[in-house]
């Protein structure tokens, strides 16, 4: 189900290979400039994947993260839903392997793995028609940006794999509970809305969560938002000297987000991938407004332990953050 990638003289293709491992060190070194993070850790290339092998690290981080939270079901019904459960992760798996132009899995690799998803990066490069150099690097900015996160935040991966396990193991206690929480979810539907809840299938699934699966799915939110945001405020605040057509990328980057076609549109909604987008642009402004009333140094307090990461209502209102924490 894959899409083929752009076709590429092999000439080519070896060179951006090269220079897309080669940018990855370029790039953790700014943002470590930028960020004060990671000073005195190692740095080292990331690795350039195809489609095909992005597809089987992100299948090997899912089972990474669920390992030991999903619940087993024996007998025939068992296979049969296992069955289904596994054609629909492949269709989302083949929708985004190409689309994903790079990730840090932290749980990949021995101790971490970046990835350079090397087609995609071609195709998106081409469809903005912006500079490769320029292009490479910024999309090298974001995703060093989350290898930082994790490497220089010793705790912070064991707390994420922890929030995922916590949010899975309620999902079937939840789901037998549903009928007698319907009153709340009509009233909650009702409700005002949250500039920073979920939109499409997503913000159903949250309607239908109990108090405690709702309380996880918080902090998983959250959390993903930051660190979202985080390398999105990154990637842009590393500045024109480093990428001269950063503003060009970023204006034609946003619409393209924005863009495709109905059917396109359709999947994005229902994949819940344009709630993603939204996570980059909530988290984004909540890191640039943070940083902009007391400094990079200050807004790493975040850093700090897993009481000191924003709650999902104090991304809407960064200020609500400064006054309990920074």
């Amino acid at each position: 189900m894959v899409r083929p990638g752009p076709v590429v003289p092999m000439a080519e293709a070896e060179r951006t290979v090269a220079e897309l491992r080669a940018v990855t060190v370029t790039a953790e070194d700014h943002v470590r400039g930028l960020t004060g993070l990671g000073h005195g850790l190692p740095l080292s290339e990331g690795d350039v994947v195809d489609r095909d092998g992005w597809i089987d690290a992100a299948a090997e981080g899912i089972a990474a993260l669920t390992d030991g939270a999903l619940p087993t079901r024996s007998g025939r019904v068992g296979g049969v839903l296992a069955g289904s459960a596994g054609v629909q992760a492949g269709m989302v798996l083949a929708y985004l392997g190409s689309r994903v132009l790079g990730q840090y899995d932290p749980y990949g690799g021995d101790g971490g793995r970046l990835m350079m998803v090397a087609p995609n990066i071609v195709a998106a490069q081409r469809a903005l028609d912006v500079p490769p150099g320029d292009f490479h690097l910024w999309v090298a900015l974001h995703e060093c940006t989350h290898r930082l996160q994790f490497s220089a935040v010793p705790w912070l991966a064991e707390y994420f794999r922890g929030q995922v396990q916590s949010f899975i193991a309620g999902l079937e206690d939840d789901a037998t509970g549903l009928l007698s929480r319907l009153p709340e979810v009509v009233k909650a539907a009702r409700g005002t809305p949250d500039p920073t809840a979920s939109t499409g299938p997503l913000a159903l699934v949250e309607l239908m969560q109990s108090p405690a699966q709702r309380a996880a799915f918080d902090r998983l939110i959250a959390l993903s938002t930051l660190l979202e945001g985080h390398a999105d405020h990154v990637m842009d605040a590393v500045g024109p000297t480093v990428v001269p057509s950063v503003a060009t990328i970023r204006q034609r980057f946003t619409a393209r987000r924005r863009g495709g076609g109905l059917l396109d549109r359709v999947l994005r909604s229902l994949l819940g991938v344009d709630a993603k987008m939204k996570q980059y642009a909530v988290g984004a402004k909540f890191t640039a407004h943070v940083v902009d009333a007391v400094g990079m140094e200050r807004f790493n307090r975040i850093w700090e332990s897993p009481e000191t990461l924003p709650l999902r209502a104090e991304l809407g209102d960064p200020d609500a953050w400064l006054r309990r924490v920074a």
